[in-house]
């Protein structure tokens, strides 16, 4: 029984291991065409044989696509599809929420083809870029999460936050180097402050990624930071001042709850249809669940709070993570709202 119990897990973990989530797909997608086009892209890329068809299966939903590749080997070589355009749009090709395999590297379509998006196509790849930075001359006892509440810490202590709680989403090491991804865009310009920070024994590089092909901010480094707070131009957000002045932008006091508030993620059309409807609900309540424990997910059909979405959390250090990983992200175009909501308002059912 023990070995049948852990064969299924093997196989439902090789199956995750296996699939990858696509977003950005245009309403309308059927999903023979898209398993189609990506066995046809993957053929023309030369990322597998000639007559090969490495996606054995697809699903779509409203917004967003799963493909199912035949062996984990094909469902690395199918990330480098991430930026393709299709029908009119980009395509966003990433792990899913419940992989927990080791990472992967990767290139963009556009980077394998050397061909440019054509004109109109926004790319959804250039938002993460935006918000990505890299880190170097780390040490190996350093871990992803020592390097995520250090640098956290530091940014909300000076100041370079533009709002609560740590701004930093996800960080991974690769021996000497990290890379950390900021919620927001902003913050991860403000965070190219940080560099030159000394942390265990080491003056850590900050900088944009060699992917990076945005505009040049300027900026200081850490010990240009120290200098402001010393002179009094800059000081702590708990000694008096908001601390936000370094990055130009004024953080406002912000009452924590239970609920979030989405915006900008849907629009009337998505709410006609019962079936859409469902979808959509559903593959909320799957991805949103992946920052803590969801109690609720309500998505009001008419009224004031048509197109909205809510999420009610267990707890606030789940609805925070939420809005960290929520917060500035492109979805179909459109930059995701996310807030907090006042938790007597939900109970009302007021979502104005």
């Amino acid at each position: 029984m023990t070995n049948s119990i852990l064969a299924a897990q093997q196989l439902a973990q090789d199956k995750i291991n296996r699939e990858l989530f696509v977003g950005n797909t245009p309403p309308g997608t059927s999903e023979m065409l898209l398993l189609q086009f990506f066995n046809a892209a993957m053929r023309r890329a030369k990322l597998c044989a000639p007559t090969a068809s490495p996606i054995v299966q697809c699903r779509v939903n409203l917004k967003f696509a799963f493909v199912e590749c035949a062996s984990i080997d094909d469902a690395n070589k199918c990330f480098n599809l991430s930026g393709i355009p299709f029908l009119g749009a980009s395509l966003k090709v990433s792990r899913p929420s419940k992989y927990s395999g080791p990472f992967v590297q990767s290139k963009t379509w556009q980077q394998l083809t050397s061909q440019s998006l054509p004109a109109g196509i926004v790319d959804p790849n250039e938002d993460k870029l935006n918000r990505e930075l890299f880190i170097g001359n780390t040490t190996p006892e350093m871990t992803g999460d020592m390097l995520t509440d250090f640098l956290g810490k530091s940014m909300e202590q000076v100041g370079l936050s533009i709002m609560p709680r740590n701004p930093i989403n996800a960080c991974r090491v690769n021996g000497k180097l990290a890379f950390i991804e900021l919620r927001t865009m902003k913050e991860a310009e403000n965070a190219l402050n940080l560099n030159n920070i000394p942390y265990m024994d080491a003056m850590l590089r900050v900088g944009r990624p060699s992917k990076y092909t945005g505009p040049v901010s300027q900026h200081g480094n850490w010990e240009d930071i120290l200098a402001k707070y010393m002179s009094g131009e800059l000081t702590l957000p708990n000694g008096g001042s908001s601390g936000a002045a370094a990055s130009g932008t004024t953080t406002q006091a912000v009452a924590t709850s239970r609920v979030v508030e989405l915006k900008n993620m849907l629009n009337m059309d998505d709410l006609q249809s019962d079936t859409d409807y469902d979808e959509v609900l559903e593959d909320t309540k799957d991805e949103c669940s992946q920052f803590g424990s969801l109690k609720s997910v309500i998505i009001p059909r008419t009224g004031v709070g048509a197109t909205k979405i809510f999420l009610e959390y267990v707890t606030k250090e789940d609805a925070g993570k939420a809005i960290a990983g929520l917060e500035g992200r492109t979805f179909d175009g459109r930059r995701v709202q996310a807030a907090y909501f006042p938790e007597t308002k939900f109970a009302e059912k007021d979502y104005s």
